[in-house]
């Protein structure tokens, strides 16, 4: 099967070619064009593009060595791959608004295919540092994907396909770490990079070949593109709440997963690094909630579900309070990790009800702010632990839970 045809508006009805109707997809909702095949294919491009993220982070002391740096200087990998993200968010992902999708996922991933490339073949950290951080600026393709597959959806899937899709992208979060450093012990760090490259292009060419290729949804120019967005903040209070929610949840996600591997490195615990890491497997039970997230969505039950996910996020932390027992410690990590992923995908699903248009701009609104909540959460997990232990770690954690039951209670309207 060749590529899916261009749509052309130029000739015969504007409102139709080749007996299609140019309307988006989301607006018509037309099913056909977010085919199983193709929603299993996105859902595995969000997880193999997303992993490109976090695979440095097991790789860390091997990068050390090799490159003959300090451990400091080799953690600016990670912060290097964020901050290139984060300017993505910002400045790249708008402009799936602006041009064909399917052109910019194509050349993002193309542009990142040669950025793995040179991290494989760095000769130090200069070459390193600035070549992940074009990974991680590339990498926000994902945050194209998500709201293309949105726009494909007629409404009464939307959210069972923004669910399917946040499952490989959660996937590859988790399966990132796992696969980095077990490549690396066989063949060396740089192997990683390699086989990322590899993958990248073969995914750009299948994305190439079996996305639809729509026009553009909107036609301003980019700098009224970036101003539209603090608009639409303005203007749009579904958004400004979602961005809210979305913003405590990771606040409390971070605020755990900054904190815990002190309390598992000390007393009672004295957990090695290689135990520690592998309670980030835990993490594989917020991947269930992704389409019950969705799911719910779907019924009308947006506000119902928002309670179900803050009230396990809240309760979670009552549960994280029993620091000295395994089994509450990790049934706190579970619930805390099904109530921020299904809470996120929930935000997600709901915001691209505000209209086609602008699906890119409101994901770029909601990541940012998302974001900078787990920024929020790693800073308060760092000083809350070395005042307060663990227990004014949970103190916060349930003062971030209480603030965001406080914003559904007075949250009587959530159809607008």
């Amino acid at each position: 099967m060749g590529p899916p045809p261009k749509v052309n508006t130029t000739s015969g009805d504007p409102g139709r070619t080749n007996g299609r109707s140019t309307t988006a997809p989301a607006e018509r909702g037309d099913p056909r064009y977010i085919t199983t095949p193709l929603l299993a294919l996105m859902a595995v491009a969000c997880g193999v593009i997303v992993a490109d993220i976090y695979y440095s982070q097991p790789l860390l002391p091997e990068l050390a060595r090799d490159l003959r740096i300090s451990d400091a200087t080799a953690g600016l990998a990670v912060t290097a791959t964020q901050l290139g993200f984060a300017t993505g968010l910002l400045f790249l992902v708008p402009l799936g608004d602006l041009v064909a999708r399917r052109r910019l996922v194509v050349l993002l991933l193309t542009v990142s295919a040669f950025a793995l490339a040179a991290v494989s073949l760095a000769p130090g950290p200069t070459v390193l540092l600035a070549a992940l951080a074009v990974v991680g600026l590339t990498s926000c393709a994902v945050n194209v994907l998500v709201p293309f597959a949105a726009a494909l959806a007629p409404p009464e899937r939307r959210g069972r396909v923004v669910g399917t899709v946040m499952t490989g992208l959660l996937l590859g979060v988790l399966l990132s770490r796992t696969v980095s450093g077990q490549l690396a012990e066989l063949a060396g760090w740089r192997t990683v990079y390699r086989v990322a490259a590899v993958a990248i292009v073969l995914l750009a060419v299948v994305l190439h070949r079996r996305l639809p290729d729509l026009p553009p949804a909107d036609q301003s120019r980019y700098p009224a593109l970036l101003r539209s967005i603090v608009g639409l903040l303005r203007t749009t209070p579904l958004l400004r709440r979602r961005i809210a929610y979305g913003a405590l949840g990771f606040a409390s996600f971070s605020l755990l997963w900054t904190a815990v591997p002190f309390l598992l490195a000390g007393p009672p615990y004295h957990y090695p690094t290689s135990v520690i890491g592998l309670f980030g497997l835990v993490g594989a039970a917020g991947v269930l909630c992704t389409q019950v997230a969705g799911r719910l969505l779907d019924r009308g039950w947006v506000r119902q579900g928002t309670l179900l996910f803050v009230a396990l996020i809240t309760g979670s932390w009552a549960v994280l309070t029993a620091e000295v027992h395994l089994v509450p410690l990790l049934i706190g990590i579970v619930l805390l990790d099904l109530g921020v992923q299904g809470l996120h995908v929930l935000n997600q699903a709901r915001i691209y009800s505000i209209g086609a248009r602008v699906h890119s701009r409101v994901t770029t609104a909601y990541m940012v702010g998302y974001f900078a909540g787990g920024t929020f959460g790693s800073g308060l997990a760092i000083v809350t632990y070395q005042h307060g232990g663990w227990a004014w770690v949970c103190l916060s954690g349930v003062v971030l839970g209480a603030v965001s039951i406080v914003l559904w209670l007075t949250d009587r309207n959530d159809k607008e």
